[in-house]
């Protein structure tokens, strides 16, 4: 099939791939190979990427801030998250939004905390706190970790 515009117009779905090859030669063995040694030597040398044993290293040592968040819209995720990339413990605080909002909110948290090895917990029916990796929260057990598909949002 070596005619761009019939490539382009089966890519497209406006001819059929039969018509397309039947007027297209077969390649012989000999052909065949002959290509495939010529890909073999024109090709680059593949390196393959690996991924740094450490990603970032978290802070050490106490928490200096910790922000509140009361969001109003989605949008305003960009803040939580520009936030906890930087380490910072962040609580959000969804009485202000739409409970359809809330529910994307925190599901967007929760993959948050969970690409940036952090923890996402539920403190009340409307409040959540992101804690980054290297902030250990403690308490007598009333906080429960949350669970985006059994959140309810009333008041």
């Amino acid at each position: 099939m070596s005619n761009p515009l019939k490539k382009t117009m089966v890519y497209l779905g406006l001819a059929d791939e039969e018509e397309a090859y039947d007027d297209a030669p077969q390649p012989t063995a000999r052909a065949t190979r002959e290509r495939e040694s010529r890909e073999v030597e024109t090709r680059a040398p593949v390196t393959p990427l690996r991924k740094p044993a450490v990603v970032r290293q978290p802070m050490v040592g106490t928490v200096s801030e910790i922000l509140t968040v009361h969001p109003k819209q989605y949008r305003d995720a960009q803040v939580i998250a520009e936030n906890f990339r930087e380490g910072i413990p962040v609580i959000i605080n969804l009485s202000q939004m739409s409970d359809a909002d809330a529910r994307r909110l925190i599901d967007f948290a929760s993959g948050l905390s969970l690409g940036l090895y952090g923890r996402i917990e539920r403190v009340t029916s409307k409040v959540f706190l992101l804690s980054p990796e290297n902030v250990a929260v403690s308490g007598d057990g009333g906080i429960a970790q949350a669970d985006a598909d059994s959140v309810s949002f009333a008041p």
